[in-house]
């Protein structure tokens, strides 16, 4: 493992193609990441992604477990977190393909706005460089609710039912049983949930690759697809991995405090 990092860092400071000579670069690769426009962008793009794949999923995840528990168990429970996980379990490749489909000019999602009347906010929405980016993110929320879902369900299930009837004596509400048991008893479970969701924020390529490729424009960039452009469309290997060594330190710099909030008591 730790040789092909060295590797990485090591390419960083050259300029290469992969096959021939490698030359000097110096801080030419890393100077760039800072000066390179296209560079800096998909690095933006990435923390706005966070906003989908981490902090609505996350949301989201606790309001459906916090319902779901309160179903009875039976068929309706039982099918509620199949649904929620399918997207989990289905390859990241075959969703890009089926939410093209979907965001196509044709596609579910132009055909259910054009039957409640809004036919005039139908769009190519993969390839509108104003809704572009969202419409991936919505994709996001999509595959990382249902890990959610399920992992706050589990913390939920771990957490003394002795607590809440303690709560409901006291005169307390749904919403403030929420709060004060709840979401306290969900601390690992949230810090989980959380540090998986932004790496897979940060470090996303399969359904931006396979759904716009980084287009229209750069409107959807994000480092990982930057990085395979670079190496294998562009062959700037010493310019990938610098990238690649950044996006790798990046996501340990946003990480950390995550995990030290977590083993505070």
């Amino acid at each position: 493992m730790l040789y092909p990092m060295f590797q990485s860092v090591q390419y960083s400071f050259y300029h290469w193609d992969g096959i021939g000579t490698a030359t000097p670069a110096g801080l030419d690769n890393w100077k760039a990441l800072v000066t390179r426009a296209e560079l800096l962008q998909s690095v933006v793009h990435a923390f706005v992604l966070i906003l989908f794949y981490t902090v609505l999923p996350v949301g989201l995840g606790l309001v459906a477990a916090t319902l779901i528990r309160e179903l009875k168990p039976g068929p309706f429970n039982t099918v509620a977190r199949v649904v929620l996980f399918i997207p989990q379990v289905l390859p990241l490749v075959a969703a890009g393909i089926a939410w093209t489909w979907m965001y196509s000019s044709d596609g579910l999602v132009n055909q259910i706005l054009r039957a409640f009347g809004l036919g005039s906010q139908t769009r190519a929405w993969l390839g509108d460089f104003t809704f572009a980016l969202p419409a991936v993110g919505v994709i996001g929320v999509w595959v990382m609710l249902g890990f959610c879902t399920v992992l706050m369900l589990a913390g939920i299930g771990k957490i003394d039912p002795s607590l809440y009837e303690a709560a409901r004596l006291d005169g307390a509400g749904r919403f403030r049983e929420f709060f004060a048991v709840t979401l306290p008893g969900l601390r690992q479970e949230l810090v989980v949930c959380t540090t998986f969701t932004m790496i897979a924020a940060l470090a996303s390529f399969d359904v931006i690759q396979i759904s716009t490729q980084g287009g229209p424009g750069y409107q959807t960039m994000v480092p990982g697809v930057e990085i395979y452009r670079l190496t294998f469309l562009q062959q700037q290997v010493g310019q990938a991995s610098a990238l690649a060594v950044f996006l790798a330190v990046l996501v340990l710099v946003v990480i950390w405090p995550i995990q030290r909030l977590g083993r505070k008591k």
